[in-house]
C-alpha cells in the first residue's frame, strides 16, 4: 500500500473545518474493518484513509504546525500499513470497568502466540510488532500484521470466501465469524 505524502496531509489549520465530515466518512469504513472478538478484544483493519485519520486527529491534538514534527507522526503511521500481500491491524485488549487493568492485561500475556486470522481453510498466524509485551507485561494497544500467502490472497479476493479471526489464548478463547462486507473492505486493500 502507498505511504502518506505529506502533500495529502491537510494540518490543524485546514482539517478543522472539515474535521467532522472526516470523521464520518472514517466511521462509515471502520463499520467494514473493526471486528469485536470476544468481550475484550477488537481488531481495526488499517488502511490509507484510516491511517491518515489518525495523522490528522495527532496534529490536531498536539497542535503540530512544524513539517519535521508533521513527518516525524506520518512516519509512525506510515509504518503501520500493510506490505504488498499483507492486512495489518490495530488489536486493542479492552478491560472492563470494574476490572482492575493490570490483573485482566496479565491474564492476556501470550495472546501473540494465539490470534489467527482464517481465510477458507489457510490459518494465518498474526505477527505482532515486537517490544509491546514482555514476559510480565503486556500493552493495552497492540500492531499486528497478516501476510497472505498466495492461496490466502486468491481466497479473500473470492466473494464468498468465509473469513474468521480465533484467539486461542489459554484464559481466552473467541471466535469471530466476518460478513461480506469485510471480506470486501479487506480485498480492496489488497488491489489497490
Amino acid at each position: 500500500m502507498r505511504k502518506i505524502e505529506f502533500s495529502e496531509i491537510w494540518g490543524p489549520k485546514l482539517y478543522e473545518p472539515i474535521r467532522q465530515e472526516f470523521r464520518d466518512k472514517i466511521i462509515q469504513i471502520k463499520k467494514h474493518r473493526r471486528i469485536q472478538v470476544g468481550p475484550q478484544v477488537s481488531l481495526v483493519f488499517e488502511n490509507r484513509e484510516t491511517l491518515k485519520f489518525q495523522i490528522e486527529e495527532m496534529l490536531r491534538a498536539e497542535s503540530i504546525t512544524d513539517p519535521s514534527q508533521t513527518q516525524a507522526e506520518m512516519d509512525v503511521y506510515n509504518a503501520l500499513l500493510p506490505g504488498d500481500s499483507e492486512l495489518s491491524a490495530t488489536l486493542f485488549l479492552e478491560i472492563p470497568a470494574q476490572e482492575d487493568s493490570r490483573d485482566a492485561l496479565h491474564r492476556l500475556i501470550g495472546i501473540d502466540e494465539h490470534v489467527f486470522f482464517h481465510v477458507g481453510n489457510h490459518a494465518i498466524k498474526a505477527q505482532f510488532e515486537p517490544g509491546r509485551q514482555e514476559s510480565d507485561r503486556i500493552s493495552a494497544v497492540q500492531y499486528v500484521r497478516f501476510p497472505l500467502f498466495q492461496e490466502a490472497k486468491q481466497t479473500l479476493l473470492a466473494a464468498g470466501s468465509p473469513l474468521a479471526i480465533v484467539i486461542q489464548h489459554p484464559q481466552y478463547r473467541h471466535r469471530k465469524e466476518l460478513d461480506e462486507s469485510i471480506r470486501v473492505s479487506l480485498a480492496k486493500d489488497l488491489i489497490t
